[in-house]
């Protein structure tokens, strides 16, 4: 585990994941010739939203927060379905023992049962389906659909984003073992996109 934050890394290293987040195998060139590996891998990150650690401390300018941020180019980020934020507890308070059942096992569960409904409805998981499959796998209302295209072009999505949004949302509808997309699932996915929420209120300041 690298102990670095994201944009800690050099942009050039970063975009380096870009192929095989892409495509899951990296291509290596040279003179001789040209090489194909297996690089499936899941990609997990951290990162603090300003170079000083608070967005909110009034140590860094727009325009130093701005710069920190553009380390992650676009391309990379959409590439990364979830960004999570999360956010500052809103009391100090010292941890305390979570109480009920095991939820790190019923999670495992229903992850195990949403991965069976994908295996069964297309034998293999929605991340892999490629662009030519959604229409048949995630298939979306009429309702639902003009719900996600007028996010994509209010939120100016890439058509990168804008298909892994509906793989993301049939991922959601898995989970809670239903049959069709819904307008909630797709709001839902959308809400996973912290990081370029924050990336674009930056550069609209």
């Amino acid at each position: 585990m690298c102990p670095l934050e994201l944009p800690e890394f050099g942009r050039q290293a970063l975009d380096v994941l870009r192929e095989p987040l892409e495509t899951g195998d990296i291509c290596l060139s040279r003179v001789s010739g040209q090489a194909r590996y297996p690089a499936n891998f899941q990609f997990l990150a951290a990162m603090n939203p300003s170079p000083t650690g608070d967005i909110n401390d009034g140590r860094s300018t727009p325009q130093q927060v701005q710069r920190y941020l553009s380390r992650l180019s676009g391309p990379l980020l959409d590439r990364i379905d979830l960004q999570i934020e999360v956010r500052k507890p809103d009391q100090y308070e010292l941890a305390t023992s979570p109480t009920g059942e095991d939820s790190a096992i019923e999670a495992q569960a229903l992850v195990e049962r949403a991965m069976e409904r994908q295996f069964k409805r297309q034998r293999k998981a929605n991340a892999e389906l490629s662009v030519a499959e959604l229409t048949e796998f995630c298939k979306l209302d009429e309702d639902s659909f003009t719900f996600l295209r007028r996010a994509a072009t209010k939120l100016n999505l890439s058509m990168r984003v804008f298909h892994r949004t509906i793989k993301v949302s049939r991922t959601i509808a898995d989970l809670e073992e239903a049959e069709h997309i819904t307008h909630r699932h797709i709001a839902e996915a959308l809400g996973y996109r912290a990081l370029d929420t924050l990336i674009r209120q930056f550069n609209t300041s």
